[in-house]
């Protein structure tokens, strides 16, 4: 037996092995649209996982939806408000959730701008369960 063939069995042993102990690769993420600021700096963003549109902004996942209008509305109105409060935003959009924003309310009849201020009403009514009105210091019990 040569030294050559114990050195391509033992190679042929790690490969194995190595293979046996990769991770098993996990669901894609396609990134489709990026909120930064002028400096570069990522505010936001909508990846796809999984079918599921996820947004996510000031790097945590805030939601998701089967609906590619309603993150980017939500992620749209966030560049507005950054707009408000003074601050310069660049909101990139890929063309796929582009298109698929607005074949979902073309089958619902209306534009995406009015897509957008529906919305604006459903929020402005039906504030997020997780919001909470801050209570004064005296009411607080412990």
């Amino acid at each position: 037996m040569s030294i050559n063939s114990k050195a391509r069995r033992d190679a042929k042993k790690r490969k194995i092995a190595k293979a046996r102990n990769a991770p098993l690769p996990g669901p894609s993420i396609e990134p489709h649209a990026e909120l930064r600021d002028a400096q570069g700096r990522l505010l936001g963003g909508i990846v796809r996982r999984e079918g599921e549109w996820t947004l996510g902004l000031g790097g945590r996942i805030v939601g998701g939806s089967d609906s590619a209008a309603r993150v980017l509305a939500l992620l749209e109105r966030a560049a507005d408000l950054h707009r408000r409060d003074g601050l310069e935003v660049r909101l990139g959009c890929s063309s796929a959730l582009r298109a698929a924003a607005n074949t979902e309310v073309a089958e619902r009849g209306i534009s995406f701008e009015q897509f957008q201020l529906e919305l604006e009403k459903e929020l402005a009514i039906d504030p997020s369960p997780g919001l909470h009105v801050v209570q004064p210091m005296s009411e607080v019990r412990h």
